[in-house]
This record gives C-alpha cells, sequence and structure tokens, in this order.
C-alpha cells in the first residue's frame, strides 16, 4: 500500500510540476488565450454576412428537428378510428428550367399519396402512404422515418388508423393488400385531418452555369377515396399548408398547386416536401451550429503550436534531462505533460464552443437568417466534442514534437495532416471523393465530431464535405484522431524511454 501510495503521490508532483511550467511561461499562456479568441472570433466573423433583417424559423417536427413541411393537402376530419382507400392512377411533374421553358416528369422524390395529420400546422405530427417519382411506394412517418414498399407496381393506397397507430397498405389490383409499414405517434389527437396530398422539392439540374435547384410541383391523379371510421360529412377542402414550398420546394408564377375534381376523384398539384430540413446553409437560407465554430481550425494551429513547444522547447534548452534525472522514470514525465497540454487545450476548445454557439445563433437569427434546430443532446455534444478534438490534436502535437524533436517540423506536419486536409475538404477546392477520403483516413476526420448534419435517404440534397456531410459519424470520425494521437504518443514513450534525452 505504502508502495502504491508513493507511486501515485510522485505522478502527482510530477503533474504539478508541469502545469507550473506552463502557467509561468507567458507566452505558452498567451497562445492558449488568442487560440480561445480565434475560435470565437473567426467563427463568428465567418457567420457576419448581412442577413435579410427579418427574424424567421424552421418548423420543428415532433423530434425538435428542422422539417420541411409544405404540400397541397386535400382533407377531411377523422374522429378515432378509420380507413381510407384510393386508386393512384398517376403522378406526374413540371419543372420551371428558366428561360420560360419547362420539362415534364415528376422529380425522383416528388410524392403523391394519403396522409393523417395531427393538424395543418406546420411540424405536426403524421403518417403518410405514397407514391414517388422514382423510388417506388413508401411509407413515411414524423419527417424522419421512411419504409420502402413493394417493388412490383401499386395502383392502391390504404392507411388504417387505430388509436395512435397507422398501418399503409399497398395494392396492385385493389383486392390483395400488402402492408408496408407501420407508424406510432404517440399522443395523436383523437380527431385528425386525414385526406390526399401531392408535393415535390426542387430539382437539381445543370443549367450550363453550374449545378443548381429549379422549382418543381407534382400532380397525382386519384380515383374515388373510399372511407371507414369517423368521417365528418364536410365536403373535401383543399389547403396549402405552409405559407410557400419551404426551403426544398418553391412555386412559380406559373406553377401554382391546388385540386380540381376529376369526375368521382381529384388531380392534386403541390410542391415542397414533407421531410427533415438538411442544407440548409446548402441553399443559402440558414446556418447550422457547426457554422459558428469554423473558427476551430484557427485555434487549433495555436494549439498544435504550444503542444509541440511544450516539449521540444525542453529538448532546445536542455530541461528536459532534468525533468528525467528528477523523474526517473521517463514515461510519467511525458504522460504528465500530455495531461497538462491536453486538458488545457481541452478547456480552451469547451469553452469557446459554449461561448461561440449561442452567440452566433443569436446573431445569425436577428440578422433574419435561420439557424438549424438541434436537440440539447445534440448541442452538447457538438460543445463537448470540440473540448475533446482540442485536447486530442494537442496530445498528438505533443507526441509528434517527441518524436522529431524539432519544433518547426513537427508543428508543420501535424498542420498538414490535421488542419490542411479540412480546409481542402470544406472549401470545395476538390472533388466530392478525394474529400471524402481525406476526412476518413488523416486526423482531419476528427472534424466530424462537430457535425450536426444527418443524412437521410429519402431527402435530395449535396451530401458533401463542403456542403457540411462528413463522411464518419462523429464519434467515428473523432476515433481515428485518437488513433493517431495514441499511436505518435505511444511511439514517442518507446523513443524517451529507449534513448538518451
Amino acid at each position: 500500500m505504502t508502495a502504491i501510495r508513493t507511486r501515485h503521490t510522485g505522478f502527482l508532483a510530477t503533474l504539478h510540476a508541469e502545469w507550473t511550467k506552463f502557467r509561468t511561461v507567458r507566452g505558452w499562456v498567451l497562445t492558449m488565450a488568442g487560440a480561445l479568441l480565434a475560435t470565437i472570433v473567426v467563427g463568428l466573423l465567418g457567420t457576419a454576412a448581412p442577413g435579410p433583417g427579418a427574424d424567421a424559423s424552421y418548423p420543428r417536427g415532433p423530434g425538435g428537428e428542422a422539417v420541411n413541411d409544405s404540400f397541397y393537402f386535400v382533407h377531411r376530419t377523422l374522429t378515432g378510428d378509420g380507413t381510407l382507400t384510393v386508386p393512384l392512377r398517376s403522378l406526374a411533374g413540371v419543372a420551371d428550367t428558366g428561360a420560360g421553358k419547362t420539362a415534364r416528369g415528376a422529380q425522383p422524390w416528388a410524392k403523391a399519396g394519403i396522409i393523417v395529420k395531427e393538424s395543418l400546422a406546420q411540424g405536426s405530427p403524421y403518417a403518410a402512404l405514397m407514391a414517388t417519382g422514382a423510388h417506388g411506394i413508401r411509407m413515411q412517418y414524423d419527417y424522419t422515418h421512411d419504409t420502402a414498399g413493394p417493388e412490383a407496381p401499386q395502383r392502391w393506397l390504404r392507411l388504417v388508423r387505430s388509436g395512435d397507430r397507422l398501418t399503409g397498405y399497398a395494392s396492385a389490383d385493389g383486392s390483395r393488400w400488402t402492408e408496408v409499414g407501420r407508424a406510432r405517434l404517440p399522443g395523436l389527437a383523437r380527431t385528425v385531418r386525414a385526406g390526399l396530398f401531392a408535393t415535390s422539392p426542387q430539382a437539381k439540374q445543370d443549367t450550363g452555369a453550374g449545378a443548381g435547384f429549379s422549382p418543381a410541383v407534382a400532380t397525382g391523379t386519384f380515383g374515388r377515396p373510399a372511407l371507414t371510421g369517423g368521417w365528418s360529412r364536410t365536403p373535401w377542402r383543399g389547403t396549402q399548408v405552409g405559407g410557400d414550398a419551404g426551403t426544398s420546394g418553391s412555386y412559380t408564377d406559373t406553377l401554382k398547386g391546388g385540386f380540381t375534381r376529376t369526375g368521382e376523384g381529384f388531380a392534386v398539384t403541390g410542391a415542397g416536401d414533407i421531410a427533415p430540413v438538411v442544407g440548409g446553409p446548402v441553399m443559402g437560407v440558414g446556418f447550422s451550429v457547426e457554422n459558428f465554430l469554423v473558427g476551430t481550425f484557427a485555434g487549433l494551429i495555436a494549439v498544435i503550436v504550444m503542444a509541440t513547444v511544450f516539449i521540444t522547447g525542453e529538448y532546445r534548452r536542455g530541461l528536459l534531462r532534468t525533468s528525467m534525472t528528477a523523474t526517473p522514470r521517463r514515461g510519467r514525465v511525458l504522460g504528465a505533460k500530455a495531461l497538462v497540454a491536453g486538458g488545457v487545450a481541452g478547456a480552451v476548445g469547451l469553452v469557446a464552443a459554449a461561448i461561440a454557439v449561442p452567440l452566433g445563433a443569436r446573431g445569425a437569427r436577428g440578422r433574419g437568417f435561420l439557424v438549424l434546430p438541434v436537440t440539447t443532446a445534440t448541442e452538447l455534444r457538438v460543445v463537448a466534442g470540440t473540448g475533446l478534438l482540442c485536447a486530442t490534436a494537442a496530445v498528438l502535437a505533443l507526441g509528434v514534437g517527441a518524436l522529431l524533436r524539432r519544433s518547426g517540423t513537427a508543428v508543420a506536419l501535424v498542420v498538414a495532416s490535421l488542419v490542411l486536409p479540412f480546409l481542402l475538404a470544406v472549401s470545395g477546392v476538390l472533388p466530392a471523393g478525394a474529400a471524402e477520403w481525406l476526412l476518413r483516413v488523416t486526423p482531419a476526420a476528427g472534424f466530424a465530431v462537430q457535425q450536426t448534419l444527418p443524412r437521410y435517404a429519402q431527402v435530395l440534397s449535396v451530401y458533401e464535405p463542403s456542403t457540411g456531410y462528413f463522411p464518419l459519424a462523429p464519434w467515428a470520425g473523432f476515433a481515428v484522431l485518437c488513433g493517431y494521437a495514441a499511436l505518435a504518443y505511444g511511439l514517442a514513450v518507446a523513443r524517451v524511454r529507449g534513448r538518451d534525452v
């Protein structure tokens, strides 16, 4: 027990000695203060463009996510349980290509089908069964959930409500039915709106001047709806849900939504989408949380310099020999240095993120920009992840510095492997494939821990690093950086133990 206590006390003494070295060297302290300011200021300046000047916000879905919820809705009220069955005769589309020209053909994620929605308010819970332009029959609910139906052509749709549970069925002939999917909408109101809908997101196209998005609409032609259960006796009503077509679709002067009677059925035309918002910054209409942390790369350069010099400075002045003499266990000295450098860098990153995120969001909203909302857990992960990113980068720089023992070479190597790949990937100067490769195999993968933009297979967007989408999940990308830091630190310990300092 005495020996264990002595070793523990010995490490604490070494740790205290390294902390004393750090805080008494004014240059190191000022460097970390500079890292804090750079992270905050660069992040705020990078998102300080003049905005439209009107306060705005995204609708939020049941999970708190930003959503598109814009479509044309032909509806009646349903109280309690009930069933809606309808034949879908066709799905067609029109896209505005500019210069007064139009191109016919439904976009891949154009949608027409049947829906049960708690209210006409954007963001309210829903479940829908639909045909799409190129992705077959789908069962979708509460914006983020998507289930593919049978591959064979299906011409009939059926949606059954039982309490807060909804089940979608599809049929090729109206006689034999296949279950497509089930949805549970906790707390769904007893009286809801239900009926037919159509919508279509913007169409990505190359106009000759570069890739862009053009408005699009879709028209679904339905036969006579068959109803069972607690349906109202009021006539069918048409409503444009959402004041416009949302961030993923819009009407033009010549492309309008609405509905017409077609015998006993309806032709419903709509634009927009019913889906989570992705790529808000891509569309130029808002910011995501990580946009306010764009200054992290600048702060990391200062962190890398400090952590490198924290070890190479002692080699240069010959002070490390004194430290090793006082503490024969050489790995203990390096461990204490890693804890001090990593701890200080982590604290700087944490504080900087905790300041930059709310300040940036408040400023952006004040200028009229939309800010993609995230859950509290996601925001905490981004803030804490920024601290961990800085801490791990410091350990990586310390390890490389101990291996190379030359400040300039070590700093250049770490910056070139961590910061430079990130800047090249997100700036758009590299092809998407090369950018994704860099963010998978280099230490720059660690920046993924700041990512808040998820990728949805059912949402049309540009999923590339230049638009905020990393190829690895947040903690998977951070694990890549940790692997590099652990390797550099382990090799440094082996070298320190095996050679005279």
